[in-house]
């Protein structure tokens, strides 16, 4: 497959075992990507991860602002294939009709569960007992191609969106590695999805990232876990945010929702629906991720009794 001429559209960190199996396995023409953005307090203007892998292989980098208006330059190298994963942006018709073998998608669900942009956080949040990834034809609407291939990963209890990420990252390069042989000699299925089966992961909103202590525990877990290592869920406590990064529930009715219930130099309980959901750590705002001892340790404990929780 050296001598297949590739467009690779992609933008996270997700891509980069793809990415990088697609310049040892085929002949990477253009990598496009999202623009660079400003991070963190100082806003340094930082490449995509995607960038930086394509530009440690001399592969050249686009960049459009709005790629329904900018894409002439994708169009006038005439690839044999368009393959995208975690791009970030809806692919004009004038894309999808200009490659011999068409536009191919990695997604990270088994379609059509899951359509959209967050759909590892949401296998969590939403209790999936499994998800996986997907190949498939693109079309103009969002993940709503027909499927090539599909592999599935089991969510297990303990899992976080980090752990599902990177296992899901793996499987997506081997996936599609074995199979674009059969896309490129015509031999591979082609299912159509089933729309009435569809469910969506639209991108995680800053509202949805606070815990709602009048919810189940479960709910409260599976939010902390699917949005950990990044953003982190969050809740407030005498005025201050902090990000919860792990923690456990206990089922029982001595408790208050919305309730510091359970506190001592060990442990940091915080009342739900139906029980406590124990915080085992956290990040206060501005300071690094500590384990629930070490940020015990270092407080007036009689300031959080009793605390409601915002």
């Amino acid at each position: 497959m050296k001598d297949l001429k590739v467009i690779f559209m992609g933008t996270p960190k997700f891509c980069l075992p793809v990415l990088d199996a697609l310049i040892k396995n085929t002949n990477v023409i253009l990598v496009v990507s999202q623009p660079d953005k400003l991070v963190g307090r100082k806003k340094v203007l930082t490449p995509t991860p995607v960038k930086k892998l394509a530009l440690e292989n001399n592969i050249e980098v686009f960049q459009p602002s709005k790629i329904r208006e900018d894409y002439e330059k994708i169009i006038s190298l005439k690839p044999d294939i368009i393959i995208t994963c975690a791009y970030g942006q809806i692919i004009p018709k004038a894309i999808l009709d200009c490659p011999k073998y068409g536009c191919i998608n990695v997604h990270a669900s088994l379609l059509p569960y899951l359509r959209g942009g967050a759909p590892i956080q949401h296998s969590i949040i939403d209790g999936y007992l499994k998800t996986g990834i997907t190949i498939m034809y693109m079309d103009e609407a969002m993940d709503t191609g027909d499927i090539i291939s599909s592999r599935e990963l089991s969510i297990k209890d303990t899992d976080t969106y980090g752990i599902i990420h990177d296992e899901l990252s793996s499987i997506a390069k081997d996936l599609l590695i074995d199979t674009l042989p059969s896309i490129i000699n015509n031999t591979n299925s082609r299912t159509k999805q089933d729309s009435k089966l569809a469910t969506y992961a639209w991108n995680i909103k800053r509202e949805e990232e606070h815990i709602n202590f009048l919810d189940s525990g479960i709910n409260i877990d599976r939010l902390v876990r699917g949005l950990n290592p990044n953003p982190y869920a969050n809740t407030i406590i005498d005025n201050i945010e902090y990000k919860i990064v792990s923690g456990y529930f206990v089922k029982t009715t001595k408790s208050i929702p919305n309730k510091i219930c359970d506190i001592s130099k060990k442990c940091l309980g915080i009342g739900c629906n139906d029980g406590i959901y124990y915080v085992t750590s956290l990040k206060p705002a501005g300071k690094n991720v500590m384990d629930i001892k070490a940020f015990l340790n270092g407080i007036n404990i009689d300031v959080f009794k009793d605390k409601e929780i915002k």
